[in-house]
């Protein structure tokens, strides 16, 4: 069964449709990524399927339980993590899981006993008698996790969830949600942070002006922006970038430091122009390497096509 099926949802505001008749599944026990620049309707699609806005056209599930007929099941269904969310810092770390615990209706010792679980896996269980308000953003931050597993969800959606966070906490953050998905957690993230997207989700989808315009794996993007294929060459000394441009099958040049990357339609004709330049102006080359698109060239490339339409 799939955990998330969306169908032609849509959301408009006055005459602007935020999300313009989008489709996506996500299968059960995946990870999967939701990216798109500001502005590109991921958080009115998050808005919709946590029950916080209605859609004006389309469906959509959450395990089953559609968001509108069934909205209770299908909240229930899913912990929530917005970006801008925080916990009630006059509480304690211990009395905002109580809190939540009794608003989903969970009995007190089943709640004490989740609690406990929870603090001890996120590395809070020693600072659960404090006040939140003394707590890093690391640390808010995984109380929230902890607040939104609770209830015990068979789905998690994270907006942003290691935005602003320090290298350990954004690492903690990232092998946790691994670990969640692998005791059977679907986890369903936004994030402007390729690298994460790339290491952490099975599939993606890009979404820009409110419009899905890819939806893969990550590799497979990568497959087909091969066109994006570049070389990034060093040489004995300083070269006119515009020369380099007139080399067969260079699409682009852009400097990097002491090196040069060429964006090219052919790397075997480029290599062989590049090295015949190189022996014309008596230049040796320093380095020379061949790069994949990443999964971010993919997205700026993708979102960028849409936009100039």
């Amino acid at each position: 069964m799939d955990a998330i099926q969306v169908n032609d949802l849509t959301k408009r505001y006055g005459g602007f449709k935020a999300v313009d008749h989008i489709s996506f599944s996500v299968v059960e026990g995946e990870i999967f990524g939701f990216l798109g620049p500001n502005g590109s309707g991921k958080s009115t699609t998050i808005r919709m399927l946590t029950g916080i806005v209605k859609p004006d056209e389309g469906t959509a599930a959450i395990m089953g339980h559609d968001i509108v007929k069934d909205s209770i099941r299908a909240r229930e269904s899913i912990g929530f993590v917005p970006e801008m969310a925080n916990a009630y810092v006059e509480l304690t770390a211990w009395r905002n899981l109580m809190f939540m615990g009794d608003l989903y209706g969970i009995p007190r010792s089943e709640r004490e006993r989740r609690a406990s679980d929870l603090l001890k896996r996120f590395g809070l269980y020693e600072r659960r008698d404090n006040q939140v308000r003394g707590f890093s953003k690391g640390m808010r931050q995984r109380l929230l996790l902890c607040m939104a597993l609770i209830n015990d969800p068979p789905v998690l959606i994270l907006d942003e969830p290691t935005s602003g966070l320090d290298v350990e906490s954004s690492r903690l953050i990232k092998e946790v949600i691994r670990e969640l998905n692998r005791a059977g957690t679907t986890v369903f993230l936004t994030t402007h942070n390729i690298e994460d997207a790339s290491q952490l989700c099975e599939r993606v989808a890009i979404i820009n002006r409110g419009v899905i315009i890819a939806v893969d794996r990550p590799e497979a993007l990568r497959q087909a922006g091969s066109a994006l294929y570049c070389i990034e060459v060093s040489f004995s000394r300083s070269v006119d970038e515009r020369e380099l441009s007139d080399i067969p099958s260079v699409r682009e040049v852009m400097k990097f430091g002491d090196k040069l990357r060429l964006y090219v339609d052919d790397i075997d004709m480029a290599i062989t122009s590049i090295v015949d330049y190189a022996r014309i102006h008596n230049m040796k080359i320093l380095a020379l390497t061949t790069l994949a698109p990443s999964l971010e060239d993919i997205f700026v490339r993708l979102t960028h096509k849409t936009g100039a339409e």
